[in-house]
């Protein structure tokens, strides 16, 4: 049945309405013109904004059309002014992807793909024309990146070729006259720089899979604690100089992974986050169940990015690898955007947060759980620890240089309920202990570049807290050395889980209910906080017996000025808090007999701190 003559022009008006919202959104320039008068009849918001970059103030933009001049393709320059566009290209011409450069008067100038096709009436005669306008500054831009992109690979194929040209060269023409030593660094030189451009060439064709939708991955059921050790031994055995520092709980499940595909995602986020994050600084692994995908990120403390270019970092070119840094593959934007590609291949999703310039950066990206075979865990045996929930909070620190060492130690102290970080630079012990607030350290005795008492009393953050040494010397003089450095214990490798973690409870139990401190006449009981001398109590201020309890707690050792201002009353160590902690060492002198001449209790390390000596064993 045929519409009435209503719904007809109803139909029609909404059409009509459908049509002019879509050329107002448009993309692209619509311009329409009246075919004899050359006016301008319509033009949408694209047009406006292309006219914005050109248009003087309080001029419309009809009277910016009086002031273009036009370069077409042929070379032709037409002023506007004189030819008005439509005359300019003919009433019955058909224009298709000529490019123009428009320009006015004071030299601003933009370059537009034009389209034109006239606009017939019945009769045949042109009564307006159409014109599109595209900007061609995004595709120049891309040309452009796709240009510094070339230079920057040719950049990193040639310096390698060029170092493995002069190794072969100078192999081939004084082979009789190197040593071997010299030779095998030549050799070395070969099989490095091979090795990297191998990497260069891979990243590029795992590019052009990306771009092209051929990229296939091979998902298994994976253990993401193993895939993030591999990842972070891969980064470090490469150069990496940043401490990587992982946070995994023992409750996550597994992923499905292909596992050479998520180091290789992982690895590529450990070198954009050294790459903007000052060397000392750590870098920060931690993962987390999210429904039916586990959340991992990287986290940096590096200076952070812009809030309108976080969107921007998976790009190809314009990563945050694009932006300065040390120079490499992933310096020219390809390492996130193989990030990005890897991660959409697994079912997942990747992004950025920052909380700005200076904030550093986190990096997450999410992998499917795997489907675990169906058991009824209600109707299991419980054989958790009844003490986990009570160390739950207690975050073990374990420093060691042997990647083997540090996973068999996260494994056994998550098993045991502790929350376990890992690392194997000892550089980075107090910035660790400072942020993480560890309340233990296993710390190994012999490190490159360290030794591990040497640490103890170098580094102040490890004054504060029990230290469990762990060595393969099992020697009676070295154990002792070490007890007597103030190590809370010693343990000779290899032991087992059990002993690791039984060593661990007593010495946090020792720490928090600490036996009665006896030297002399005077006695503390930690528990009470309760201090007497010859029986007879003493009245002691909050910060003075804060100061009493650090001094014996470190029995033998010093307690540096630092040390004791952070502890005692949580101060900085500035001239005017040195002038109030010596008052108050005097006041407590006094209270408990001592001669500052001649102390028996707390005794002055000049220039260094102040030290309580060790009660005789008994």
């Amino acid at each position: 049945m045929l519409n009435s003559h209503d719904e007809l022009q109803r139909e029609i008006e909404a059409l009509r309405t459908h049509l002019e919202v879509l050329i107002e959104t448009s993309p692209v320039g619509v311009l329409v013109f009246d075919a004899r008068t050359g006016k301008v009849l319509s033009l949408n918001q694209e047009v406006k904004r292309l006219g914005e970059g050109l248009r003087m103030p309080g001029h419309t933009y009809e009277q910016l059309l009086e002031m273009i001049s036009i370069r077409r393709a042929d070379g032709r320059e037409v002023f506007l002014g004189d030819s008005p566009l439509p005359r300019e290209l003919a009433a019955d011409e058909t224009v298709r992807a000529e490019e123009l450069v428009v320009s006015v008067p004071d030299g601003r100038k933009v370059t537009l793909l034009i389209n034109a096709t006239p606009v017939h009436s019945a009769d045949g005669t042109v009564v307006s024309q159409v014109i599109t306008l595209q900007d061609l500054a995004p595709i120049q831009e891309l040309e452009r990146l796709g240009g510094e992109f070339v230079s920057m690979v040719s950049h990193e194929l040639r310096v390698p070729l060029t170092s493995i040209m002069g190794s072969a060269t100078a192999l081939l023409q004084t082979s009789s006259n190197l040593d071997p030593a010299e030779m095998r660094e030549f050799f070395r030189i070969i099989a490095d720089q091979a090795d990297h451009m191998r990497s260069v060439i891979s990243d590029l064709l795992d590019a052009g899979r990306i771009d092209s939708g051929t990229l296939s991955v091979s998902p298994e059921p994976s253990d993401l604690a193993s895939l993030v050790d591999k990842a972070r031994n891969t980064f470090l055995s490469g150069g990496g100089l940043h401490t990587v520092l992982v946070d995994l709980s023992p409750e996550l499940p597994r992923v499905m992974a292909d596992r050479r595909r998520i180091v290789q995602v992982l690895n590529n986020l450990f070198s954009n986050a050294a790459r903007h994050a000052p060397e000392p600084s750590p870098i920060r692994v931690a993962a987390l169940r999210e429904g039916v995908h586990v959340a991992v990120s990287v986290s940096d403390q590096g200076r952070g990015v812009p809030a309108e270019q976080l969107p921007k970092l998976f790009q190809k070119y314009t990563g945050a690898g694009a932006e300065g840094g040390k120079r490499g593959l992933a310096g020219t934007g390809l390492g996130l955007a193989i990030c990005k590609g890897l991660v959409e291949a697994h079912g997942g999703r990747i992004w950025a947060e920052s909380g700005g310039t200076g904030q550093g950066t986190r990096v997450t990206f999410t992998l499917p759980v795997a489907e675990e075979p169906s058991t009824d865990r209600a109707s299991a045996p419980s054989h958790e620890d009844p003490h986990r929930d009570r160390r739950e909070e207690a975050r073990i620190l374990v420093v060691d240089d042997d990647p083997q060492m540090l996973r068999y130690a996260r494994e056994a102290l998550n098993a045991a309920g502790y929350s376990p970080l890992v690392t194997g630079d000892h550089r980075e012990l107090s910035h660790i202990i400072r942020t993480e607030k560890p309340r233990l350290v296993v710390l190994d005795l012999i490190l490159p570049e360290a030794d591990g008492i040497e640490l103890m009393e170098s580094i102040p953050e490890l004054a504060d807290l029990p230290v469990i040494f762990i060595s393969a010397y099992g020697r009676d003089e070295t154990i002792a050395k070490a007890l007597e450095a103030g190590a809370a214990d010693y343990i000779v490798k290899p032991f087992s889980t059990t002993e690791l973690t039984a060593r661990i409870r007593a010495a946090l139990r020792r720490r928090a209910e600490p036996d009665p401190f006896v030297l002399g006449a005077l006695t503390i009981r930690y528990e009470q906080r309760l201090v007497s001398l010859d029986g007879r109590p003493i009245e002691l201020t909050a910060i003075e017996y804060e100061l009493l309890r650090v001094l014996s707690l470190n029995a033998g050792r010093v307690s540096t000025y630092q040390s004791l201002l952070r502890q005692a009353s949580g101060k900085p160590h500035t001239p005017s808090a040195m002038v109030t902690l010596r008052a108050q060492v005097r006041n407590l002198r006094r209270k408990l007999g001592d001669d500052a001449e001649d102390p028996v209790y707390i005794l002055t390390e000049r220039s260094v701190g102040y030290r309580m000596p060790q009660p005789a064993a008994t």
